[in-house]
């Protein structure tokens, strides 16, 4: 038996540089809704579908040149996957990596990589199957 059984994410935290910008960022892009906004405090609480980001001003953001792997992902309806992906290959103010469909993992589906203002690197989803679900 585990020491704590987990029933979910209550929230996790994306270390930013400057919260009004980030906040539009991920409200323009990602669609999500603030909650909760404090920019004196430098903290931003979103939604995500019933999932909550926090925005968290810091002073210097993680460095993840080179690091693809380090990463947040959100699921996307399959109707709108191909829909954003070309609105995020298009957009001259976000840095896009590269999109694949990968099959056979834990988290399948087709997805693409981009960066947040900050390059924290971000994922969309079009979610086929999860390890979990078998």
């Amino acid at each position: 038996m585990p020491l704590v059984q987990t029933k979910g994410l209550a929230h996790f935290t994306i270390p930013v540089t400057d919260t009004e910008r980030s906040m539009k960022f991920y409200e323009d892009v990602l669609g999500m809704k603030p909650i909760q906004v404090n920019h004196k405090r430098g903290m931003v609480f979103m939604d995500s579908g019933g999932d909550c980001v926090i925005l968290t001003k810091t002073q210097n953001p993680i460095m993840q040149a080179g690091e693809q792997d380090i990463h947040h992902a959100w699921v996307v309806d399959h109707e709108e996957y191909d829909r954003a992906l070309e609105e995020l290959k298009n957009r001259d103010d976000i840095k896009f990596h590269f999109d694949e469909d990968r099959q056979g993992g834990a988290v399948n589906g087709p997805r693409a990589y981009f960066e947040d203002p900050d390059g924290n690197v971000l994922e969309i989803i079009d979610l086929t199957s999860y390890k979990c679900d078998a």
